[in-house]
Formats: C-alpha cells, structure tokens, sequence
C-alpha cells in the first residue's frame, strides 16, 4: 500500500513564533519552509535562524526576494528610520504599542506573504500553509488576527481550486504560551530570531525583544537568547 505524505508550506521568519508553530506540524507533514526577504534589517539572521531550523527539523528551505516590497516601504524595518524600543511596563500600553506598530509596519505583508504560500501550496500539491500569527501581536497588528485568518481560508474556499487551508496553532495564544508550547513539543526554540535591529545578537529594548524575553520569564522556560541589553 502506498503512503501519501501530506504536504505543508510554512512562512518561516526564524522567528519564536513561526519556529514553534511550524514545530507542531513537524510529524505529520512534509514541510517546505519559505523566507522572504524584502529588505528586512534583520534579514541576514532571519534567513540564518530559518535555515538552521530547517537543517535541524528536516524541512526543505527556500529564499523568495521581495525587492519591490522594500521600494514601497517606509517601515523602520527597511529603513533608515530608528526602530522604536519600548520598556517592560509599556508592553500592555496599546497606545504606545499602536506606536510602534504603525513605525514597523510594512504594507500589506502578510496578505503578500500568505498569497505566494497559495501559489506554492498550490504548486506542490500542499495540504496546509503553517503561519506564526498569534493572539498577543493580533492586539496591534490586524494581519495577526483570528478574524484575518479565518477571513483568508474564507477566500481560499472561493478562489482556490484544492482544498488548502492556512494553519496558524498559535492564534489564541500570547507568547508565554507559545514558549511553552514550544517547549512541550521540543521545537529548536534555541535557533529562533526575533530582533528586528538585525544585530548578531539579539538588541533587548526592541518590541520583539521585550516580548520575547518577558515570553520566556513568565513561562519560566530558560531563555538561549544573548541580548544585547
């Protein structure tokens, strides 16, 4: 009897988030991960953490260049404006966290993003799309939302001729969940990247960072990252 393998397309940042959720599917499917690269400061260790991720998980692994992504953005992303850096307190200060949101944002990234993981899905015959979003970044960052998610499989239902469907495990969770998660699932959360300075190591006073740390200590899991502060 021959056994099909199920397929799966995973939008890889190298990030906590995409590592863990990708993670949950690592049994079950054969995944293709996919990185893009439009200009990001970080790009160079998001591409690094993305390939050592799938090195370690068996993923196959692939770079797609977005440059005209960057040409259209003036995010503090891929720019040379100042990323912004919050405190601890200021993390569940959603004004100050729209701030940042609105300076880091890049426009229509996951909608891209999401609609080239189709065009692959769709070309090797995939099952699923594995994607990062989650319920803590969804507060400021409406591509992150349930609402978002369920609004894209919708379209996928209407627009696509196989039964694809986008996956997101970590869509009703906030990161000290997904670090548990990730923990309990032995997901290579010790290879993920979530600066967005680009640094070697990690800055420490960027959003990402303060999550990711502040993640790692209220689910009293040991934190690998080096920061820099």
């Amino acid at each position: 009897m021959i056994i099909m393998t199920k397929k799966a397309i995973a939008v890889l940042s190298g990030g906590l988030d995409s590592c863990v959720a990708t993670c949950v599917y690592a049994k079950d499917y054969e995944i293709h991960g996919i990185t893009f690269n439009y200009g990001q400061k970080s790009f160079k260790q998001e591409l690094k953490a993305s390939k050592e991720i799938c090195e370690k998980m068996g993923f196959t692994h692939e770079v797609i260049d977005l440059p005209w992504l960057n040409k259209i953005s003036n995010s503090s992303l891929t720019s040379d404006n100042e990323i912004p850096t919050l405190t601890d307190e200021e993390l569940d200060d959603l004004d100050k966290c729209e701030n940042t949101a609105n300076s880091v944002w890049v426009p229509g990234r996951n909608i891209v993003f999401t609609s080239i993981a189709t065009a692959y899905a769709e070309s090797i015959g995939g099952d699923i799309i594995i994607v990062g979003w989650d319920k803590e970044e969804a507060a400021t960052f409406p591509d992150n939302s349930k609402e978002f998610l369920e609004s894209f499989n919708h379209m996928l239902n209407i627009g696509s001729p196989q039964n694809i469907e986008i996956k997101a495990p970590a869509i009703d969770l906030n990161k000290d969940e997904i670090v548990k998660l990730g923990d309990e699932i032995n997901a290579p959360m010790e290879l993920s990247y979530s600066c967005y300075s680009g640094d070697e190591k990690h800055c420490g006073v960027c959003e990402s960072c303060m999550r990711r740390k502040r993640a790692f200590k209220l689910a009293n899991v040991n934190d690998p990252s080096e920061y820099n502060e």
